[in-house]
């Protein structure tokens, strides 16, 4: 079983090779499936996708039946670390910014290998502070406090590294075992959200959204 961080690469996309492209496909923490219907359109896949949220579960499955996607994309209520899939079910398992949501990381870890079919990839994108150093045991407080804030804003569970993430697929014996830094790449994303704020639509849209949404956009200057 293999498992990979997708990472930007100069050329040819790795899931285009035809030895590679996906036919059965879960996204793990789908949201309303915006992964699924890219996915089931770009390499002709079935896709399921998995969320906590009934409201995003249903948004997700009317936006696929509007795009004419319903026969390949469908998405259910479900956990993430208590999958409702069989053993062995998918040659991608997809998890796009929702590894930071779970609690239980090892369990995370281990419910997209569970369900990776034989020789299956699994991707997975999420947040992560920096790696330690070797003769480090935990972050600087200076760094754990603003973590402390971001956590508190996005009611997110303890944060990982990209090495403690390589660490439990190492401990799953999955092979071929890659990780990327995507922070310069991610980066811009924040200031960006920050400035669309600062319009009068942003903001009236921000004061019509309610209390925890007003709290998430004071926290992501932070994010920068």
């Amino acid at each position: 079983m293999e498992i990979q961080k997708f990472q930007v690469r100069a050329g040819k996309d790795w899931l285009d090779d035809p030895a590679n492209r996906p036919k059965r496909i879960v996204d793990v923490g789908c949201g309303i499936g915006g992964s699924s219907r890219y996915l089931a359109r770009k390499y002709g896949a079935k896709c399921q996708g998995i969320t906590l949220s009934p409201v995003q579960a249903g948004r997700a499955n009317a936006l696929a039946n509007a795009q004419v996607l319903a026969d390949q994309v469908c998405f259910e209520v479900a956990d993430a670390l208590n999958q409702p899939f069989p053993d062995d079910q998918f040659d991608l398992v997809w998890s796009m910014e929702s590894g930071e949501h779970m609690p239980d990381k090892p369990k995370f870890v281990e419910e997209l290998v569970r369900v990776a079919a034989p020789g299956g990839t699994i991707i997975v994108v999420t947040w992560c502070h920096r790696d330690l150093g070797p003769s480090e045991e935990s972050l600087q407080p200076w760094e754990q406090k603003l973590l402390n804030r971001i956590c508190d804003a996005y009611y997110l569970p303890e944060w990982c590294s990209t090495s403690d993430y390589v660490k439990l697929f190492q401990s799953l014996s999955l092979q071929d075992i890659k990780a990327g830094d995507w922070t310069e790449n991610v980066a811009p994303f924040w200031p960006a959200v920050i400035r669309s704020a600062l319009t009068w639509k942003g903001f009236t849209s921000l004061l019509r959204s309610g209390l925890k949404t007003i709290k998430g956009a004071l926290v992501m200057p932070l994010m920068i």
